[in-house]
This record gives C-alpha cells, sequence and structure tokens, in this order.
C-alpha cells in the first residue's frame, strides 16, 4: 500500500482537482490512501471567519460567505448543475454556522480546531465525489473517527494504539480511500489539528500505522530543493537525504517537509517521497535508510519574523541551571518553539517563533527575574554544510546580531 498526500496548492481550483486524478491514473488506483489538505488559501480563510468570531461579529457571515463563493466555483466547473456534492458542501458550511451559533467557549485555540477543519472536510468531499463522478470508486474517510489525540488544541499530540486500531479496523488497504490532513478528534469527539502544515504528519500517520510501503508528498516543486526558490537563488534538487538529515533540515525549519512527519516512518523506515504534482514521472527526492545527502552541498533555511531575546540576570551574577531551568519553563508555558539557543557566564540569549503571539506575557514574566532585552522582526538563517565562502557571501551586507557555528551547521540571526 501506498500513501499519498496532496497539499492546497495541488487542489486550489477545478485543474487542480483534474491534475489529481490525473495523477492517481499514472501512479495507480488500488492500495493507495490519499491524504488531501484544504483547498487554496482555505485555511486562511478560515482563519478570516474565526478572527471576525472574536473581534467583529458582524463580519462573520461575510467571510463565510467568500468561502462558500470559492467552493461553489470549483464545484461548478467540476460538476453537472444540481449535482448532490453542492447538498454535501451546504450541510458541512451548516455544521459551521452552528457551532458559531451554539458554541460558548471562549478558548481560542478549541474554536479554532472546530472551525478550521471544515476546509479540509470540505475539500475531501468535492474531490471524493469528482473521482466517483468520473468512475473512480473511493472510499471517504473522516480522519476525526481515526486519528485520536489529546486536548491540547492546535498542537494535539497524538494516542498512537488508539489511532492504530482505529486506522487498521477502518480502512481496506486494497482500495483507494480519501481522508483529511491536519485534523484528529480528542476522547470527547471535539475536533484537533496537528499544528499548521500538520498534513504531512498525518500522512506520516497513516503510512506507519497501515505499515505502507511508501509516503509520497506531491508539490509544486520538483523535490527537496538544497533551498527555498523563493527566497534564494540557483537552488539545486536533493535526489537523496537520509532520515537523520531530513529530521535536521526539518528541525531547522525547512520548509518542505514538517518536522514530526520524519519521526514515525524512520521507525519503520518506510520511504518518503517528494515530487511534483506538475511532473509526476520524474523521480524527485528520496528520504530514506543510506546516503546522508546526493549530491552532499550546502543547504539553506531562513525563518522570517523571528524574535531575539537576551537575559541576564539583575544583580549581574552567573547564568546558573537553575535560571535557565525558569526561562524554559516559561518558554514552554507560553508556547515559544526555541530555535537557537547561545549562552555564557552572565548572558542567555534565544531565537524564538512567537506563533502562539504570547511574547508580551512572556517578557513580563521575565521581567521580574531578568535584565531583558528584545527584538522581534528578525531573521534566522540556517546553512547545513557550509564552506567558509558560501558564509560570506550570506553575510555580506547584513547586520549580524548572534551566530553560532557548529561542526556541520551555522546560524546566525540578522536584522532586517
Amino acid at each position: 500500500m501506498q500513501v499519498f498526500k496532496f497539499g492546497g496548492a495541488s487542489v486550489k481550483d477545478a485543474a487542480g482537482v483534474r491534475n489529481v486524478m490525473t495523477v492517481l491514473k499514472q501512479m495507480g488506483i488500488d492500495h493507495k490512501l490519499v491524504v488531501i489538505s484544504a483547498m487554496g488559501k482555505t485555511t486562511n480563510a478560515m482563519e478570516s471567519i474565526i478572527h471576525a468570531y472574536f473581534h467583529k461579529k458582524m463580519k462573520v457571515p461575510e467571510a463565510i460567505s467568500e468561502s462558500i463563493t470559492y467552493h461553489e466555483r470549483i464545484i461548478s466547473e467540476l460538476f453537472p448543475k444540481g449535482h448532490s456534492i453542492n447538498e454535501v458542501t451546504k450541510t458541512l458550511f451548516g455544521e459551521l454556522k452552528g457551532f458559531l451559533a451554539w458554541n460558548k467557549s471562549p478558548n481560542y485555540d478549541f474554536v479554532y480546531d472546530q472551525v478550521v477543519c471544515y476546509g479540509e472536510l470540505i475539500s475531501t468531499s468535492i474531490i471524493s465525489a469528482f473521482l466517483e463522478e468520473n468512475g473512480i470508486k473511493n472510499n471517504w474517510l473522516d480522519a476525526r473517527d481515526l486519528i485520536q489525540t489529546d486536548t491540547s488544541y492546535r498542537d494535539a499530540r497524538v494516542d498512537w494504539t488508539a489511532t492504530q486500531k482505529a486506522i487498521q479496523d477502518a480502512i481496506n488497504p486494497k482500495e483507494l480511500s480519501i481522508t483529511q490532513g491536519f485534523i484528529g478528534s480528542d476522547e470527547n469527539n471535539f475536533t484537533t489539528t496537528l499544528g499548521r502544515e500538520g498534513s504531512d504528519y498525518t500522512g506520516a500517520i497513516f503510512a506507519y500505522c497501515l505499515g505502507a510501503n511508501s509516503l509520497t508528498i506531491w508539490k509544486d516543486v520538483p523535490g527537496v530543493l538544497n533551498g527555498d526558490p523563493r527566497v534564494f537563488e540557483n537552488t539545486e534538487l536533493l535526489h537523496q537525504i537520509s532520515y537523520e538529515e531530513a529530521i535536521e533540515l526539518a528541525f531547522y525549519g525547512a520548509s518542505v517537509i514538517h518536522p514530526k512527519t520524519l519521526q514515525p516512518l524512520q521507525r519503520k523506515e518506510i520511504p518518503l517521497h517528494v515530487k511534483s504534482f506538475l511532473n509526476p514521472q520524474n523521480t524527485g527526492t528520496a528520504v530514506s535508510k543510506g546516503q546522508r545527502l546526493i549530491p552532499e552541498i550546502p543547504c539553506y533555511i531562513v525563518k522570517k519574523d523571528q524574535v531575539l531575546i537576551s537575559l541576564s540576570s539583575l544583580d549581574f551574577s552567573f547564568m546558573m541551571e537553575d535560571n535557565i531551568g525558569e526561562v524554559f519553563q516559561l518558554l514552554g508555558k507560553y508556547k515559544m518553539k526555541v530555535d537557537l539557543i547561545q549562552n555564557s557566564a552572565i548572558s542567555f540569549s534565544v531565537c524564538v517563533d512567537n506563533k502562539f503571539k504570547n511574547l508580551e506575557p512572556l517578557i513580563n514574566h521575565l521581567k521580574a527575574k531578568f535584565k531583558v532585552k528584545s527584538i522581534e522582526g528578525v531573521s534566522l538563517y540556517t546553512i547545513r554544510h557550509f564552506t567558509p565562502k558560501v558564509l560570506a557571501l550570506f553575510e555580506k551586507d547584513k547586520t549580524v546580531l548572534l551566530k553560532q557555528v557548529a561542526q556541520n551547521t551555522v546560524q546566525f540571526v540578522t536584522q532586517n
């Protein structure tokens, strides 16, 4: 069995949906489980609905209407007039409206998960129906019935035992199944999500639980490049990456692979293929057991809009284990992802991702015990397998605030 994952860019319009069908026909229909994200920028649209719900309730109907119109346009290009898929999507949007009407919870993360999931539910319903309309029988599955998690809304942790049993009980590996990325459910049957870009992780969960032969992530790039082509010039395709190297790249922020995706695959040595949905016959990139990197060239990663926090003790005493331990407890409490650490005798610096917008309360908490300096909007560059020439080129014309060099990796923070 093979697991395929198609992201939002691959199904952003009717042409994209037709192309998914073309890829499936070329690669073979049977023995497939296909994980599909929300269409295009639908997750952003759902986030706009959530923002309106909390801040400008009168804008909620308009925000929902825009998403309905977007999906209706795609449906009108794919299906004959009056097709039953219209009722399916109408019901799903009705559920969304119903939740917003009866919800009493002020918990933003809880509301986020209950709303944002409709992007995936609607996209997979449309694609499943389109395949059926074109003679391709498939089983539509609600991932929330299969992926069981805790109640950490927006970043849920998987209950692997319960999830594996549910997946193995529900899926016939000989057939074609369609399901959603990104979403699961907790013990109270409320929707949870696995973190932004978590659809890749979903693919790995299914591959692991089904003992699949491989997981293929279909993207609009030829495979894993040694840098984001939207940021770096003259990028090159990496043909082979070992699990360990791919985990390192993901950890440092390489956007083509979700950080959590690789761990379950490595445990069962399931190969990951990253291929282009525009050229499905091309080999792309294989992430598997074997040589670290082919070709072995520098790999570039940049994370923008980071925050550099520098701490020192108020009385200029040493930054010891107990001080640093307290800092990490606070970083965990306020859900700050730490991307770089550097400390000296009397100072401690971290570069963090403020994705949950908790910087202000964190800084206020830290100021009770430390002298604190924070710089927002910085960029964190990471170069794996760097050379002195490459490093000099990257540092040119940049204001470097902090730099750290290890055997295979250099990281530096710059002010934009």
